[in-house]
């Protein structure tokens, strides 16, 4: 695998480097947000390490500019552990938000989490059929039941559980799930999306009082979970 390290700070740079060599990826670097917007036009790369608190052109804007165009996976470093941070770099497009200092180890583990995510995500889109417990949903037929029997969504309500399967094990925020489901207009109507999401565990969960499936992320969003994360 291809990595893209884009952060400023030379010492970083050197020891993402040796990490990631030592487990098998190739790594190319870069010091600046343009430098690295100018190496992702060039290059191929599989996956995008991303610090947010650069000089000049900041993280959120070089992903911002990277998803207007590709669908690389993008983790995001930062010694911000604001939820404001983490939503507006979700926003932005980011697959991940680590937190300085962390470990190698650290991003080794959400790397391979992000690779088995993407290799879900096609699978769910390349295969019509998607099952989880006691859940099936034929993506074909629009047809979802829940131990055999048939549940009726409205509209939204499938197409929400869509856009989570179809990100499973990834934190899809609020402004994600309001713009791509209703649009721009509503990305601020935190309370039809709540009352959606409790509709649809309703619907799906064995307990929606402990929901297993939609697990809330405070204040954030929501995560579609299953066994194979």
């Amino acid at each position: 695998m291809k990595v893209l390290v884009i952060d400023d700070e030379p010492q970083i740079r050197r020891a993402l480097k040796m990490g990631l060599e030592r487990n098998e990826y190739i790594v190319s670097l870069a010091g600046s947000g343009e430098e690295g917007l100018d190496k992702m036009a060039t290059e191929p790369f599989e996956l995008v390490v991303l610090d947010l608190a650069m000089p000049g052109m900041d993280g959120f804007e070089v992903c911002r500019q990277i998803r207007s165009w590709s669908q690389v996976p993008i983790v995001v470093l930062s010694v911000r552990d604001s939820e404001e941070d983490k939503i507006k770099a979700l926003d932005c497009g980011a697959d991940d938000y680590i937190t300085k200092p962390f470990g190698v180890g650290e991003l080794l583990a959400r790397i391979r989490a992000i690779i088995r995510r993407a290799k879900g995500a096609e699978a769910s889109l390349s295969t019509p059929i998607f099952s989880e417990g006691n859940l099936v949903v034929d993506f074909d037929k629009r047809i979802v039941t829940v131990s055999g029997d048939v549940v009726h969504l409205t509209p939204k309500e499938y197409d929400l559980l869509h856009m989570l399967i179809n990100n499973a094990n990834r934190v899809l925020t609020h402004r994600q799930l309001l713009t791509k489901i209703w649009g721009i207009e509503y990305a601020d109507d935190h309370h039809s999306l709540r009352v959606h999401i409790a509709n649809l565990r309703n619907k799906i969960e064995g307990d929606p009082t402990r929901p297993q499936l939609i697990q809330t992320e405070t204040r954030i969003g929501y995560r579609f979970v299953t066994t194979n994360n």
